[in-house]
């Protein structure tokens, strides 16, 4: 169970939650139920209750998301942007199935046509007339041929329409259409073209043709709500089809020859558009240079209609001028430039055409899948980002969105297959920035509580320098060997002097005591503060910080106790004994996995502890071992003391108090002259002799406590001759 809480913490619940429900709200967006009256009757309710979180696949009827989707409008830009990518990636060649003839506003002015009114039919005859006579493969008008009076000549109808006998049903025509009254119907309504075209184009050369209305399509486009249309025209089968599913007829494209083997209605599946290129990639030439070319000279050659299907449609307008234009949004807008953000009606049914021609049109992935797919990111982004580093959860999001780019590009490359690629990224996205506010919010918590303890223990400085280590490696348990400079202080007679103080005073004074202390005598020599044991302080250097001069910085901050203004209680001064010692110790966190402690431990703890407690039978402030001494011998003013075999210890100790700078040796010449040479008599076994000296020092410096030890253990050792071998040490039998 612990484990399971500490995969999922907070952090990462939260990450997951947001993966998964960025994920779901994009994924899952509205859409438009434009099924049949009989479709919705026949769902059952086990339907109704599964179609808003797991919508079929691929049916008709789910459509485009209507304005406002958030979710499809981060699906369509999946789309789009792969048609982005390829186009700076891997631009495809220009088809060579597919000429357009594009009846802009240039050959408007060369051929004199007016602006609002329908064309002259005996130019589209002419025109088709030198299409079909040059091997084109077939020719398709989006262009619509109604029957309005208002516009009739006949003798131009008469024109064209033997023009597309020539064809032998190589001609596609565009229904106009008006919308259907019918009560919950969206299929249109279409009016013919004049008789006289429909009798062209009916004849008994291909009478399943003409019995099924390939002849003729709906020239309408469905743009989505941004006015990019991304799926092939609308088609109702199997009186009403699009232009392209026309000319798919009229050819007799492998896509219908595999719809009816398997007894299939093509149309009804969903397929949309792979487009080659931004406008105007296709291949087209002005409707005039079919003709003639500008300033009269001769018309295109004839082979460049040779075996290419012919698309004949207005460049920037199409029904007759006056209406609106036939132009929509191209998938291809974000690239910047203002020819590539609008694409003609007619292009975009030339690309609809040549999907079918080359049965390479565009499917939109198994929505199962996709969903899959988002459940999948939303869960390794989640569960992983949040127990990553900054560093490294940038690079796994970057590989991650790498590779769920690699495997929609490839998809749509190699299979024409799309998804919405960018719910997945948004979700990397997302979970990026919110494990690293939230890991950054945490990692400030961590450092600053990392701060706070480790000013517990060491100097403003060492903080700074200790709080950049990502690893935190102070508070993580274990110890090393490490030799260190270790100091005990205590306060002389500190139980006498805090009796009868209120506990409230008392607690002010300590504190007092401490900040001065530590503050001013500790931390600016950057020692590390393991404990307060009462009144007493427990400090060592060299550690975690390693310090070459540990020793020097330790006798600097004994020497600051001195030198600080004294602290009265109840008129008696607080006065700190001190002592030190270097050695080997085991230097980390020990304890429990509730509560753990920085702190060394070993013999030589002990052993600076016991010449802390020494000073109160020597008489002295400060002392410190031989150990430490050797080290900071020309540093500063020691008087030896002897040696000492320290209860618990078996060999003997030598001692030194250290009292002073180098600077002032000539205050403490006098005394520690005499003292040596007693110090030597007393060493030598010569006790009387060594009496004699050290009465004298006496004289001259009755208050010199290691004067007046020495005096008292000769006449012990008078009193109570020992048979044991002279060492010239002095043994103590109490701590």
């Amino acid at each position: 169970m612990q484990r399971l809480r500490a995969a999922f913490d907070g952090n990462t619940l939260i990450a997951l939650f947001l993966a998964l429900g960025v994920g779901g709200l994009l994924w899952h967006s509205r859409f438009q139920d434009v099924r049949s009256v009989a479709q919705k009757a026949a769902e059952t309710r086990w339907d109704r209750l599964r179609r808003p979180f797991w919508p079929p696949d691929g049916q008709p009827g789910w459509g485009s998301p209507i304005p406002g989707s958030l979710g499809g409008a981060w699906r369509f830009k999946s789309y789009d942007w792969l048609f982005l990518l390829r186009h700076r990636l891997n631009p495809p060649p220009v088809p060579p199935e597919i000429l357009i003839l594009s009846m802009e506003e240039q050959s408007h002015v060369v051929l004199d046509q007016p602006i609002n009114a329908p064309w002259d039919r005996s130019i589209h005859a002419r025109v088709l007339e030198r299409c079909l006579t040059n091997g084109a493969r077939a020719v398709v008008f989006d262009i619509v041929f109604g029957d309005m009076k208002l516009w009739s000549n006949p003798q131009a109808d008469q024109a064209l329409a033997d023009a597309m006998r020539l064809g032998s049903n190589r001609v596609v025509i565009a229904y106009a259409t008006t919308p259907s009254r019918q009560k919950d119907s969206l299929v249109p309504n279409v009016i013919p073209p004049p008789g006289v075209l429909l009798e062209a184009l009916v004849t008994p050369a291909r009478p399943a043709v003409a019995e099924n209305l390939y002849f003729a399509g709906l020239p309408d486009l469905e743009p989505d709500y941004d006015q990019r249309v991304r799926r092939l025209g609308p088609s109702y089968p199997p009186y009403k089809h699009s232009l392209a599913w026309s000319l798919a007829g009229l050819l007799d494209l492998p896509c219908l020859t595999i719809a009816r083997s398997t007894n299939r209605a093509p149309e009804s599946e969903e397929r949309w558009l792979n487009y080659y290129g931004p406008s105007g990639h296709l291949d087209s030439i002005k409707y005039h240079q079919v003709l003639t070319n500008l300033g009269g000279g001769p018309p295109v050659p004839g082979i460049i209609f040779s075996n290419r299907v012919i698309y004949i449609g207005a460049g920037t307008l199409t029904k007759f001028s006056g209406e609106r234009k036939d132009s929509y949004i191209s998938p291809f807008a974000a690239l910047g430039e203002e020819s590539e953000r609008f694409v003609a009606g007619v292009e975009i049914q030339a690309t609809a055409a040549l999907n079918l021609i080359r049965n390479d049109w565009m499917t939109r992935m198994n929505l199962r899948w996709e969903l899959g797919l988002i459940l999948l990111v939303g869960c390794g982004c989640g569960l992983v980002f949040p127990r990553l580093g900054a560093v490294s959860m940038t690079g796994a999001a970057a590989a991650a969105g790498v590779a769920v780019t690699g495997v929609a590009y490839g998809l749509f490359l190699r299979q024409h297959i799309w998804f919405g690629w960018l719910i997945p990224l948004t979700q990397i996205f997302v979970t990026w920035l919110v494990a690293l506010v939230s890991n950054s919010a945490r990692l400030f918590v961590q450092n600053r509580i990392y701060q706070n303890q480790l000013g517990l223990y060491l100097s403003p400085k060492l903080v700074k320098k200790f709080a950049q280590d990502k690893d935190q490696r102070f508070t993580k348990p274990g110890a090393i060997k490490t030799e260190l400079t270790i100091f005990f202080s205590d306060i002389a007679g500190f139980t006498s002097v805090s009796e009868g103080l209120d506990s409230d005073e008392l607690a002010r004074t300590m504190n007092h005591y401490f900040q001065d202390s530590v503050g001013n005598c500790i931390f600016p020599t950057d020692g590390t503060v393991v404990k307060y044991i009462g009144d007493a302080i427990f400090a060592f250097w060299n550690a975690p910080d390693p310090q070459s001069d540990h020793a020097r910085r330790a006798c600097d901050a004994a020497l600051r106790f001195r030198d600080q203004t004294i602290i009265e209680v109840n008129g008696k001064p607080l006065i700190t004994r001190i002592g030190l010692h270097t050695g080997v110790a085991n230097v980390g966190n020990f304890g429990s996995t509730q509560r753990m402690d920085y702190t060394a431990i070993g013999e030589n703890i002990n052993l600076a502890s016991r010449m802390e407690g020494l000073n109160k039978y020597v008489g002295t402030e400060t002392l410190v071992t031989e150990a430490t001494y050797v080290l900071v011998a020309d540093q500063f003013l020691f008087r030896p003391l002897g040696k000492f075999i320290l209860k618990g210890f078996e060999r003997a100790i030598g001692v030194y108090e250290l009292c002073a700078t180098r600077d002032r040796a000539p205050e403490f010449a006098e005394l520690h002259g005499s003292f040596a040479d007693a110090l030597k008599l007393f060493i030598e076994g010569r006790l009387e002799s060594a009496k004699e000296a050290f009465l004298a020092v006496q004289q001259r410096w009755p208050k010199d406590g290691p004067t007046q030890l020495y005096l008292k253990t000769i006449e012990e050792l008078a009193s109570h001759p020992s048979e044991a071998r002279w060492t010239g040490a002095i043994e103590l039998k109490e701590k």
